[in-house]
């Protein structure tokens, strides 16, 4: 039986994330790959509205690509690394679309906040 080929190879991604750093810029491999990773990691999880999942995804770009440099090469799983962002990147983007932190509460006015 043969194995299943994963959609991305943690090496290529590492070598790409490392070459952009050596350029101080963002190669088209690399966010092409940071993209694609953000694209299929967001499929694990359930979203109501697909809006919101499409604005969690824009969410994980962004955020991938704005905080790529902070990679470290001496960690080498750059697949974990970056995949974690994008986790977050979402979880920032749900945050956002649907903040909580005043729900249930009254103002000092008097005025519901929802």
């Amino acid at each position: 039986m043969a194995r299943k080929k994963n959609y991305l190879n943690n090496r290529d991604l590492y070598d790409q994330i490392v070459l952009s750093k050596e350029q101080d810029k963002l190669t088209p491999d690399a966010e092409r790959m940071l993209i694609l990773l953000a694209e299929r990691a967001i499929n694990r999880m359930r979203y109501l509205n697909e809006d919101d999942r499409l604005d969690c995804l824009q969410f994980a770009i962004l955020d991938l690509l704005k905080y790529w440099k902070n990679f470290n090469p001496k960690y080498t799983n750059a697949f974990a690394y970056f995949t974690e962002i994008a986790k977050r990147g979402y979880a920032k983007g749900w945050n956002k679309i649907h903040p909580t932190k005043y729900k249930g509460t009254v103002s000092i006015s008097g005025g519901n906040p929802d």
